[in-house]
């Protein structure tokens, strides 16, 4: 009894201690799996190179059953048009709306000038609406559809980044994050994906393009985790290779393309870089894409139009008073309704609020759409 009186008069003294907010991360966790997550990826690149297959080994999914193949002809008279693909993906109980945003037709014609358009249009609408949503009413239920992360297929037969590469990144860089890609890595010999990454990343930096950026690891990280966000950052451009076909290889069966001299396996760290960058977009840094995503892209855009509206707001402000001066114009006084409650002033008040940045944020468009003709 007595030690059972000690074991009790212990715990209640750690219980006195013991305030409880170190559970917070566990709420936190619950909520957010009680949720579920939403993750937009897109993918860019000329038809050929893998994007599909890629997609599909990526997320373990066919998203692109129903997809009609167009023959050369057909390819090279296609405009770039911009398709969704979503799917409900659930592991150990953790929901995931994936969102795969596809650029076909982009890079297949004789002309490709400005064939980027449609793309970065697309990603400024999203952010947009999405600008729009959280200056409504409803901001409880805002669906996220901004593209929170760009995988571009860089073609393995040049010498390495074509002027459309690098024109289409240098487009997109200041708005989504960029993974570039070295596209069909099975192609290639080890040393000549060597000489490719190198030439890739030392052009990506000749010209300015920034692409996606790995944080840097705290200084009390685990050294596998560091060790492990090196070899990411050294894999840039990831060569990959994707197959959705099941061979047998040494007595396993394992996803890869059969070849009459060997297997190449997809998910073989010795031949390409698939886990590499399968770990860094699911299991590493998804939520990282997200933030940046968040705290900067869109932060940037958002920063823009509140000062372009700010700019209108004030020369309204000054035409206005210019007229009144002018004597021209007799602004009528509004009567307050004596039967209108505080709340219904409150909604009228509000839903005027929104027409006015509505009408704002056509006009920022339109003024944004004007400079690009020009440009």
């Amino acid at each position: 009894m007595a030690a059972n009186s000690e074991t009790n008069s212990d715990s209640e003294d750690q219980d006195k201690d013991y305030v409880g907010f170190a559970t917070l991360p566990n709420q936190v966790h619950r909520k957010s799996v009680k949720k579920g997550f939403d993750f937009t990826l897109m993918v860019a690149g000329e038809s050929g190179l893998g994007k599909s297959t890629l997609v599909n080994s990526l997320f373990l999914t066919d998203l692109y059953k129903d997809r009609k193949l167009l023959n050369a002809e057909e390819r090279i008279t296609q405009t770039v048009e911009i398709t969704k693909h979503t799917v409900d993906i659930e592991e150990k109980g953790v929901k995931l709306k994936l969102t795969i945003v596809d650029t076909p037709g982009f890079g297949d014609a004789v002309n490709n000038t400005e064939c980027w358009k449609s793309v970065a249009d697309y990603i400024d609408q999203q952010f947009e609406q999405y600008f729009r949503d959280e200056s409504g009413l409803n901001r409880k239920n805002i669906q996220d559809n901004r593209v929170h992360c760009c995988l571009y297929f860089i073609s393995p037969f040049g010498h390495g980044l074509r002027p459309l590469d690098v024109e289409f990144m240098k487009a997109l860089h200041e708005k989504v994050n960029i993974v570039p890609i070295l596209a069909k890595a099975d192609t290639l010999t080890p040393t000549e994906v060597k000489k490719k990454k190198f030439k890739i990343r030392e052009e990506i930096q000749q010209y300015g393009i920034k692409i996606y950026q790995f944080p840097d690891c705290d200084s009390d990280e685990d050294e596998d985790f560091k060790q492990q966000d090196q070899e990411l950052k050294d894999s840039i451009p990831f060569a990959v290779i994707g197959s959705n076909t099941v061979v047998e290889a040494k007595g396993k069966r394992v996803r890869g393309r059969l070849y009459p001299w060997g297997i190449v396996e997809v998910e073989n760290s010795a031949h390409c870089d698939f886990v590499k960058l399968r770990n860094m977009l699911v299991r590493t840094h998804m939520q990282d894409l997200k933030d940046v995503t968040r705290e900067t892209h869109y932060e940037n855009y958002r920063a823009h139009c509140i000062q372009s509206m700010t700019r209108m707001v004030v020369k309204e402000r000054n035409r206005n008073k210019l007229t009144r001066e002018s004597g021209t114009d007799f602004p009528i006084p509004v009567i307050p309704s004596t039967t209108d409650t505080e709340t219904e002033k409150l909604i009228r008040e509000k839903d005027e609020e929104l027409r006015r940045m509505q009408e704002m944020l056509t006009k920022i468009q339109e003024q944004m759409h004007t400079q690009k003709e020009a440009y």
